[in-house]
């Protein structure tokens, strides 16, 4: 069944054409203008009440059609989620950063919730998976100890407005291996620092790395921190990239965000999937609140490699692979089939999204659809689709389904 499916139109996402998904809602439906002068920032797929989908051809709302058709969801997915699709799947198309950022655990969700239901609206869990389509600038996890070091030796307009005592804690390595013990005050102290002392200080600094030769912009990020404070001028989180791993993604690479890890989406576009929620604890690069005593408190304060964060797919067969995060709430297959031969998707106890992201052909599960970029399928559990390229074509898509 053919979804219509939810344009979103914030203003970090990139303008017309440019988009992907603005590019994708054209393909997928050539009545559909692109306004070349309006940012195309998500495109939402699922039962989420901001952006439900329709079914086409039956003019109802999937969620909807599913309390009147318990098989679409399957046993397994019932017992776990009960009569919905727990997961969100996304295409993100991003010119300017998001906030920093990170989600609670499920039982923190429900303390939150509980506590502070006008700030946190739902008690679930919010661990979401990235795949990058295009090259994808993102800010994943504390850096390792011996990186964030370095950059507050060569940063005094950094050191200067934090704690001293957190500042030597680390810059002599104190309580070694403890990384709580070492960055929560450090970066507690930078969070609770005046607005005004935060706005100066990254204002001095960029005004010292312009004049700096080239090897000191490069090693300080000069051209991200630059950036990053047109966007957001004086924001707290233009210091993230000093103590957060700064990551490209090549397309098809991925990071799955679990939950309290800190994070920030800079720029490109990407496949997203996460469990449905809105709890979001921001950290910088935003006008919203930032709960800052919850953030302290909540943050994973590991350090990680960039290698550590890549998270990689099974290949499940010669024409698709499979992330599978540790979450029942999703995992995401990709499919790329090269024409003319058919192929058969493989049977799962799961209700399934599934977006073409490029080529063209035909989808049947009893009757043949025609597809084509940007066309979204709804599969019932148990059942299989046959995907078929055109003669010498391919088909690309992204599926979604429930890991149970």
């Amino acid at each position: 069944m053919e979804l219509q499916c939810k344009a979103l139109h914030y203003d970090w996402g990139k303008v017309g054409s440019e988009s992907i998904v603005a590019r994708l809602l054209h393909s997928a439906d050539s009545r559909i203008d692109i306004d070349q002068t309006k940012p195309y920032a998500e495109l939402w797929m699922g039962t989420h009440p901001n952006g439900p989908s329709l079914i086409i051809e039956r003019n109802i709302l999937l969620s909807d059609y599913l309390k009147e058709n318990l098989d679409a969801i399957g046993p397994a997915v019932r017992k776990k989620f009960g009569v919905a699709i727990p997961f969100l799947l996304k295409i993100l198309s991003i010119k300017k950063a998001l906030s920093i950022q990170a989600h609670p655990n499920k039982e923190h969700a429900e303390q939150l919730h509980k506590n502070f239901p006008d700030m946190y609206k739902d008690p679930n869990h919010k661990p979401e998976i990235a795949i990058a389509l295009t090259s994808f600038e993102a800010l994943c996890g504390f850096r390792p100890l011996s990186e964030i070091r370095e950059f507050l030796k060569k940063l005094p307009e950094l050191t200067n407005i934090l704690s001293k005592e957190a500042v030597h804690r680390v810059l002599t390595n104190q309580d070694q291996g403890d990384n709580d013990k070492i960055l929560r005050p450090l970066f507690e102290s930078l969070m609770t620092c005046e607005k005004a002392s935060v706005s100066n200080s990254l204002q001095n600094l960029i005004n010292r790395l312009e004049k700096d030769d080239a090897s000191n912009q490069t090693f300080l990020l000069y051209s991200l921190l630059r950036r990053l404070h047109s966007d957001f001028p004086g924001d707290v989180g233009c210091w993230g990239p000093y103590f957060l791993n700064y990551i490209v993604l090549h397309p098809g690479q991925a990071i799955f965000l679990k939950p309290n890890l800190p994070h920030a989406y800079l720029s490109g576009d990407c496949v997203e999937c996460m469990a449905c929620s809105d709890n979001v604890i921001r950290a910088g690069l935003t006008p919203k609140h930032i709960d800052v005593p919850t953030l302290v408190d909540m943050l994973d304060y590991n350090s990680y490699g960039k290698d550590q964060l890549l998270f990689h797919p099974q290949l499940e067969d010669a024409n698709s692979c499979i992330w599978r995060p540790p979450v029942p709430d999703f995992a995401v297959v990709k499919i790329n089939v090269v024409g003319p031969e058919p192929y058969n998707t493989q049977i799962r106890p799961s209700p399934s999204l599934l977006i073409v992201t490029s080529g063209a052909g035909s989808a049947c599960d009893t009757e043949p659809v025609p597809v084509r970029a940007g066309v979204v399928l709804f599969l019932k559990a148990s059942r299989q689709l046959t995907l078929t390229p055109t003669a010498d074509g391919h088909i690309e898509a992204y599926q979604a389904i429930c890991n149970v």
